[in-house]
């Protein structure tokens, strides 16, 4: 059975490695259910939004996000068993610099136009989790969308013209004052919401709940 089209609006930071394990497991609950009928749209959600242009150094970042270098090297060693336990592929060590990523923000919501924002994001987790590239450099976005065909001309206009700054910080602002304060959160239907990486199986429930239009989805506890 065909499932109803609901909304699956995705709360996430491409620098966010539960979000990058959490679409993983995601893509694999739909892949399942090919009929899953799901209109998914990728939100901005910038885990350091006072991040300078820049970005900062890596190593300065996480030992001053996490209180020293032992505790950064802890937690990301947590990460890293997550990630391989998912299937990925990731070298955090590659990873030199923190990055802004208001801009890739702005691509990935750019490419929902041309249909292209699933495999940006895919893209854009890849080259930085695996890859260690800057995804705040603007030759690195431009790479990006390259790869999916979209238009370079207009990309560049668009970021020169500092395109839909207001529009994105206000929709991350509405986030933050509906009480989102981690990513990845998923906002089903605009109704129901999942926060963290939820696992393949609860993601299965999920859109089998969601086949039968006459039955209220229930959510699993996240």
């Amino acid at each position: 059975m065909e499932a109803s089209h609901a909304s699956l609006d995705i709360l996430s930071d491409p620098i966010c490695p539960w979000c990058y394990i959490g679409k993983v497991k995601l893509d694999r609950a739909l892949a399942q259910r090919p009929g899953h009928g799901l209109d998914i749209s990728w939100r901005p959600y910038q885990l350091n939004p006072e991040m300078p242009a820049a970005g900062m150094d890596r190593t300065e970042y996480l030992e001053t996000k996490f209180g020293g270098p032992e505790r950064a090297r802890a937690i990301y060693g947590q990460i890293r068993d997550a990630a391989i336990a998912a299937g990925l592929t990731v070298d955090f060590d590659k990873i030199t610099r923190t990055p802004n990523t208001f801009d890739a923000h702005r691509l990935i919501r750019w490419s929902r136009s041309d249909g292209h924002q699933q495999t940006v994001v895919d893209s854009l987790f890849a080259r930085y989790f695996e890859r260690g590239e800057d995804i705040g450099d603007r030759s690195v976005l431009m790479e990006v969308a390259a790869e999916v065909g979209m238009d370079s001309s207009v990309l560049t206009r668009l970021y020169d013209e500092d395109a839909d700054r207001d529009l994105l910080t206000d929709e991350e602002m509405m986030a933050r004052q509906m009480g989102v304060s981690g990513v990845p959160t998923f906002i089903i239907g605009k109704e129901f919401a999942l926060v963290g990486a939820q696992e393949t199986s609860a993601w299965l429930d999920v859109l089998d709940r969601l086949s039968n239009e006459s039955d209220k989805v229930q959510l699993p506890d996240a």
